[in-house]
């Protein structure tokens, strides 16, 4: 299932809130350009592993690297993306996203005393466990239980699941602690704060004309300011995150077969189809009208 963000960079995670709040992914990289993720965020938790090669996971400005079998909780409302270093193939990198609620009701004890804590810990903004780390086998197997469980959905499932999620959110209290702390500088929360606000106006108005004064000014900052939060966070200029992002919405449009390459051209914020053209090659290595999902 491909990456769907809204308008405001928050993931849209199919799951039911009110009856099991967690959704299982996989082979999501299969469909993004270069097999990178975009920077997004949501406010449930996340637990992604490196199946078989490198990964390159950014959270918020830091970039770890996860090695085959290396697993990473990602704690809630923290910008993260995804990006495969090597090998010829995509990683298949299984992942599940959920709520806090999967543990307990937020009024109850159980959340207020063991998970709230987490969700408000700005020091931990994700937890790396190492498949090489004896320490962290335990919690490797209870993901990768929680993998097979959620992809074979066997009778009682649910509550394997459950029971997995919550030894794993009893080993990060009962060694909070000890855990890899982080601490951002104000600077650093500033800039996650300003980027935050420039992807969300691209994501709002990526269909119209857009300048970079217009992206900058949605931060109360200067262009050249601008500049250096997109390529110290995203490795690129504000102008490319937003083609990059009509270009992912094309693609969208594309495989829904409803629209003709002039109407996604201009519904995407390109007022050439031959400029249109192009960026998608680019991006793409074929032209919008040999995309396979286009239905020739």
């Amino acid at each position: 299932m491909p990456i769907i963000l809204d308008h405001q960079l928050r993931e849209y995670i199919p799951h039911n809130a009110v009856e099991f709040p967690i959704t299982y992914f996989h082979d999501e990289l299969v469909a993004l350009p270069d097999w990178a993720g975009p920077l997004h965020w949501h406010p449930d938790f996340e637990i992604a592993t490196a199946e078989r090669t490198a990964l390159d996971y950014q959270v918020g400005e830091q970039h770890i690297i996860l090695e085959a079998g290396d697993s990473i909780f990602v704690n809630g409302n923290m910008l993260h993306g995804i990006k495969q270093l090597s090998e010829d193939v995509p990683d298949p990198m299984p992942n599940i996203v959920f709520s806090g609620t999967l543990v307990a009701p937020e009024t109850s004890t159980i959340y207020q005393k063991y998970v709230q804590p987490i969700v408000q810990c700005d020091s931990m903004p994700f937890i790396v466990f190492r498949y090489r780390d004896g320490s962290h086998r335990e919690i490797n197997c209870l993901i990768q239980d929680i993998y097979r469980q959620m992809n074979e959905k066997k009778a009682c499932y649910e509550l394997a699941v459950q029971r997995n999620i919550n030894r794993i959110f009893e080993y990060i209290s009962c060694n909070f602690t000890d855990l890899p702390k982080v601490h951002a500088t104000r600077i650093q929360i500033n800039n996650q704060i300003r980027l935050q606000k420039m992807l969300t106006y691209i994501y709002e108005n990526y269909a119209g004309s857009v300048t970079l004064a217009d992206i900058a000014q949605a931060a109360n900052i200067s262009r050249s300011e601008a500049g250096r939060c997109f390529h110290k966070y995203m490795g690129c200029s504000p102008i490319d995150a937003l083609i990059q992002y009509r270009l992912q919405t094309a693609r969208r449009l594309l495989s829904e077969k409803t629209l003709s390459l002039s109407e996604i051209s201009f519904a995407c914020g390109f007022n050439s189809v031959n400029y249109f053209s192009r960026q998608f090659k680019k991006a793409y290595g074929y032209t919008p009208s040999q995309d396979c999902n286009l239905g020739k």
